[in-house]
């Protein structure tokens, strides 16, 4: 096998020489693991694995990682297990095999579920060890070389979700070549005569405009020596992709896109970076607005460069990159820099900690995910950031993907920031928290101890930090509160079957959660608030006695309604019931208790639930709105009186609107009451206004 002698070749120029032995073993134990299997070209399969292993050798990852990725499919295709891996090669090169495995022996309804849960595989592995994703990645890229030999719909499968996952966690971290390729394969699948007219345009190109390439090339050099800056200066081209999408976006021909070709400068040190700069500013003339400074501001992989694009002969825009050898190394390798370069570099450490604190907070993210559909936009939206960067009060910069609020700002600071934000100052001025950030915004949040989150927060937060921390704060919430309610109507239910509560015994208790298939008793409560389980039913089978109740020949249980229960009890907004309204309740699934008045017309047209007897707390303390509509006199000053005859009875407007009806105008108020009285009171008051011609409250809107 001539790759297999490669393969020994490479790893021999940096591994220990018993280490390159234990390739050796690999590579064999792999062949005779996938001896008679073949690839859909007809090649051997050990050909893949083997392959696998060549494309991580440039990165000098360690042994375990050379062994796992010859292994990295014998546990998902062969009989071998992972203790057998784990006995002969080490239990960290089992783990990597694991977390490179697919879930295959598990039965799932969709491909989008199964493809859901194997990046959820993946990404808990690779934050345990980055590792994983980088032999998933060289998997991914030598399969996207070999996928000719695949059927169409295939093919087009596989590149589409490399395309959306794979070459944006190459790019995420820093592994650029890799990134690049994935990118060019996937178009190549995708759009197969796009890719064949593109790249036979950039060949004659190539040839065409070499003599400008090399002309700029040398003045470029001249320059530098002259100022004695010690630099080395190499030609770029861009890849074909990245030049399809400039054309995309942009509306342009292949004949207009006149930058595929740049220069890279790599100096000593980052003051020579700005020095060279300065040269090649004062050599070409720069385009406004295209010079980008990753150096103070690296992106969010690590990458450090100044990127400038000048106008250079007969006014072709060249692109240029200017950074140290050292930035360089991390642009070409990113994470994998750590086994490339063992030099400790602080910015490199620093490269570590950024891959495993994303990796945490996307998997906490994703962990929060109800379906499959949810983790698959969550994955992509974060894997797609274009940063923008913004300053805390302290001076400390943050990225936020485009398009970030100040609300992604706050949840990115901390989560108890995020849920206790009320306002927010960006570069010293108040403005909504909708707002969106700004490249060099100074943003300053504004907390209160007993805030919390506002649903309609949702609408336009782009992070996933901040939209699974806003969604975990109502399902809690709503979770809590119902199973709060769930409690008061299992024990009423109770007391109606003349049991105690206190008396249910726990084995009860366990034999009800081992029946349903609940796990917790929270769970359980939690559902019958919600109205997914009958309160009476639950009261009956844990009564546990062996004697059968009609539940028909069962009074319904009186609840006392407090206001303060929350998202667990909701007042109908068709007839917004206030205390002293006689009322009715009713359980509908998934909404909890809903409160009517008992007159309620949209109840006489028919609803689904369980009826409940409710009555009003006699001690309520909480405000309720209340919709009234005023007839009046169409004159000047009208509108004043009437809320000032509202803020005498103590009363607060949420909302006002009218409209011309003949000669009178109709005043619609949605008001603040406490109850039935002070309700009656503001109606005295507002009689006592002689253009009020006349007034009613509105029930039954809806």
């Amino acid at each position: 096998m001539a790759d297999a002698a490669l393969l020994i070749k490479e790893v021999s120029n940096y591994l220990k020489p018993q280490d390159v032995e234990h390739v050796r073993v690999a590579i064999e134990f792999s062949r005779v693991a996938h001896q008679g299997q073949t690839r859909h070209s007809g090649d051997p399969y050990v050909t893949h694995p083997i392959a696998v292993a060549l494309i991580l050798t440039p990165l000098h990852l360690d042994v375990q990682s050379i062994i796992a990725a010859l292994l990295h499919d014998v546990v998902e295709d062969t009989e071998i297990t992972s203790e057998q891996i784990a006995e002969k090669f080490g239990l960290p090169v089992a783990e990597l095999v694991d977390g490179l495995s697919k879930l295959e022996k598990i039965h799932f309804e969709t491909r989008e579920d199964a493809q859901a849960e194997n990046f959820r595989k993946m990404l808990l592995a690779m934050a345990r060890d980055v590792r994983v994703i980088l032999i998933k990645l060289a998997d991914r890229l030598h399969n996207m070389r070999t996928l000719g030999s695949m059927r169409p719909e295939q093919c087009e499968r596989i590149a589409r979700e490399t395309m959306e996952i794979y070459a944006p966690i190459a790019n995420r971290l820093g592994l650029n070549e890799i990134y690049q390729e994935l990118q060019d394969l996937s178009f190549k699948h995708l759009h197969p005569n796009r890719y064949t007219v593109l790249a036979k345009a950039l060949k004659v190109a190539r040839g065409n405009r070499r003599e400008v390439v090399n002309k700029i090339l040398d003045s470029i050099i001249r320059q530098l020596a002259k100022k004695h800056i010690h630099a080395e200066v190499t030609g770029r081209e861009k890849n074909i992709y990245s030049i399809y999408k400039k054309m995309q976006i942009k509306s342009l021909a292949f004949s207009e896109v006149l930058d595929i070709y740049g220069f890279r400068v790599l100096v000593e040190d980052v003051d020579a970076c700005y020095v060279a700069l300065g040269v090649l500013h004062a050599l070409y003339k720069p385009i406004p607005g295209k010079f980008k400074d990753y150096i103070a501001i690296p992106k969010s992989n690590g990458y450090q460069s100044l990127h400038t694009t000048l106008f250079g002969p007969f006014s072709t825009p060249i692109e240029i990159q200017i950074r140290t050898r050292e930035m360089h190394k991390i642009a070409d390798a990113g994470v994998a820099s750590h086994w490339l370069y063992k030099s400790g570099h602080s910015s490199i450490n620093e490269l570590h900690k950024k891959t495993h604190q994303w990796l945490q907070e996307l998997l906490e993210s994703l962990n929060e995910s109800s379906n499959s559909a949810e983790f698959m936009e969550h994955l992509k939206v974060d894997l797609f950031p274009d940063a923008v960067y913004v300053f805390t009060p302290k001076g400390k910069i943050l990225s936020l993907p485009r398009g970030a609020t100040a609300v992604d700002f706050a949840y990115s600071v901390h989560t108890d920031i995020g849920n206790r934000c009320i306002a927010v100052k960006i570069n010293h001025e108040l403005v909504p928290l909708r707002t969106e950030l700004r490249n060099g915004d100074r943003v300053e949040i504004i907390t209160a101890p007993h805030a919390k989150p506002n649903p309609a927060w949702l609408s336009y937060v782009t992070t996933n930090k901040a939209r699974s921390h806003i969604r975990h704060f109502f399902k809690t919430m709503q979770s809590d509160e119902s199973a709060q309610l769930g409690e008061r109507l299992l024990n009423q239910s109770l007391q109606a079957l003349g049991i105690k509560p206190s008396e249910i015994k726990e084995s009860c208790w366990d034999k009800l959660l081992r029946d349903t298939g609940v796990k917790t008793r929270q769970e359980m409560l939690a559902d019958i608030g919600l109205g997914r389980r009958l309160n009476m039913v639950v009261a009956r089978q844990l009564a546990c006695s062996g004697e059968t109740i009609a539940i028909e020949n069962i009074a319904n249980p009186v609840i006392t309604i407090q206001g303060t229960e929350g998202m667990a009890v909701q007042f109908a907004t068709c007839c917004r019931p206030i205390p002293g309204d006689p009322i009715i309740g009713v359980i509908k699934s998934g909404q909890g208790l809903v409160v009517h008045t008992h007159d309620c017309a949209s109840l006489r047209k028919g609803h689904s639930g369980q009826w409940l007897d409710v009555i009003w707390d006699k001690n309520i303390t909480r405000t309720f709105a209340v919709s009234l509509k005023l007839l009046v006199a169409n004159q000047r000053g009208v509108l004043a009186k009437v809320a000032a005859a509202i803020a005498e009875a103590e009363s607060n407007i949420e909302n006002v609107s009218f409209a011309n009806e003949g000669e009178y105008t109709a005043l619609h108020f949605t008001l603040e009451v406490n109850n039935r009285q002070h309700l009656a009171g503001i109606m005295r008051s507002m009689r006592m206004i002689p253009e009020v011609i006349r007034i009613f409250r509105v029930q039954n809107a809806g």
